[in-house]
Formats: structure tokens, C-alpha cells, sequence
């Protein structure tokens, strides 16, 4: 009985911990992925660093912006920081 009074702060504290930091991550993971397989040429963006623009190329791991008439830049994907509304 000893044991199980000595492992149920552990037990509590490990359960806490996942539903406060965990299991939050992994929805913002998730969130954060579909939106990344769910741009699509024309889509609108602003990327981590503060840069907007319009996509015009996707590639694996790469999109081409269009940050200015006639302007263009690659970005990595990951580089995509928010859909502009």
C-alpha cells in the first residue's frame, strides 16, 4: 500500500502533464500540417519572417512567392507561417 501512496503523486503529475502541454502540441501539430497540405497555387501568405505574398509554385518542400508584381522568392514550406485572410 506504501508503494501505491508513494507512486499516485507520479501518477497525477504525469497525467496533468500530458493534458496541459502534450496533448495541446499534438492538436497544434496537427492543425499546423493540414493547413501546410492544403495550400494551393493563388493562396495568399505570410510566412514566419513576416514576408507576404501569393504562391505561384509548389514543390515538395519548396513554394515560389510572388511578393511584388514581377518579384519572386522560394520559400521552404516550413517557412509559412500563417493563410493571409
Amino acid at each position: 500500500m506504501e508503494i501505491l501512496g508513494g507512486l499516485l503523486p507520479f501518477v497525477v503529475m504525469t497525467g496533468l502533464f500530458w493534458f496541459l502541454f502534450i496533448k495541446p502540441q499534438k492538436k497544434r501539430q496537427q492543425e499546423r500540417q493540414q493547413m501546410l497540405d492544403n495550400l494551393r497555387i493563388g493562396t495568399r501568405i505570410v510566412t514566419i519572417g513576416g514576408i507576404k505574398g501569393k504562391i505561384i509554385e509548389i514543390k515538395d518542400d519548396e513554394l515560389g512567392l510572388e511578393i511584388a508584381p514581377e518579384v519572386e522568392i522560394k520559400v521552404s514550406r516550413m517557412a509559412v507561417g500563417r493563410i493571409e485572410d
